[in-house]
């Protein structure tokens, strides 16, 4: 019974668990955001691409296994620790892979399902490797947050050229970059001990956490495009979507100054991601239950 839980320990772990939960929400955003309700139509998509996710997570894990066994942060993850094979790790993210693009594809459509492709292919074939060689590889790489919520609105029947998902996925782009630059903030030297390219070679600390407060300033004003471009939103979504935004703004303008403190870009970092959940909470929340009223 223990190495059957502990297995389930080590895929839970290469599936990134946390990431790729909250990656089947925001699927499940921008299918309420076309669908406007709950429907259990829309479990199959949104587990499909929940699966998916943890195949390509579990499949990053088998290509930068040489990579974490370098980094203090990832040197304890399963294959580099030694808790499972190479061959393992390989074969189970292929499974995972397998399962998901059929489920995904008949339980939607063929847009959803070449959107599932593209972000596979996006993540572990061009970001994975371009991360290795290029510092702004964070920039295109942050791609692959803004498909996951296009394949649920894609999977609940709306057009991926649709300006309320361009307006959601760009909201999701943009999340993705003070993201990542907070973490090379805190992780720095790990990244430079398994030889990454980062930023902090091209600019100092102080110029890096300026240019995150910019891309943080730049994420909460992005939210106010959601009720610019779409009149249904209840006021109180409104007033709730500018309250964040703003107590982002204020919260983040610390590591403009105390860069150095590693516990203020941590909190930073925990900051920027409470509110992309909070948002997208706003946003299901309107959809399914206010935008009538």
């Amino acid at each position: 019974m223990y190495k059957f839980f502990e297995n389930i320990k080590i895929i839970m772990e290469l599936s990134k668990i946390r990431i790729t939960s909250f990656v089947g929400l925001s699927t499940f955003v921008g299918y309420v955001l076309y669908s406007k309700s709950l429907s259990t139509k829309m479990i199959l998509p949104i587990i499909g691409v929940f699966i998916l996710s943890c195949g390509s997570s579990a499949l990053n894990h088998y290509q930068e296994r040489y990579t974490d066994s370098l980094m203090d942060r990832t040197k304890g993850r399963p294959i580099p620790s030694g808790r499972i094979s190479e061959k393992n790790a390989f074969i189970i993210s292929l499974l995972m892979i397998s399962i998901a693009l059929p489920l995904i594809y008949f339980s939607s459509n063929f847009i959803s399902l070449l959107l599932s492709i593209l972000a596979l292919i996006w993540y572990n074939f061009v970001y994975t490797p371009l991360k290795k060689k290029f510092a702004m590889a964070v920039v295109p790489g942050s791609l692959i947050g803004a498909l996951p919520p296009m394949i649920g609105y894609t999977a609940a029947g709306g057009s991926p050229f649709d300006y309320q998902i361009l307006l959601l996925s760009m909201f999701f782009f943009i999340w993705q970059i003070p993201h990542f630059w907070l973490l090379l903030l805190i992780f720095n030297n790990d990244y430079e001990k398994a030889n990454y390219p980062t930023l902090t070679k091209i600019f100092s600390n102080q110029q890096l956490s300026r240019i995150t407060f910019i891309w943080i300033t730049s994420l909460s004003l992005c939210s106010f495009l959601f009720f610019g471009f779409d009149n249904s939103y209840n006021i109180y979504s409104i007033i709730a979507i500018i309250i964040f935004s703003l107590w982002l703004i204020f919260e983040s303008r610390k590591i403009i100054t105390k860069y150095i403190e590693k516990s203020i870009i941590r909190k930073a970092f925990i900051d920027v991601n409470l509110y992309v959940l909070a948002i997208i909470i706003i946003i299901s929340i309107d959809k399914l239950f206010l935008s009538e009223i």
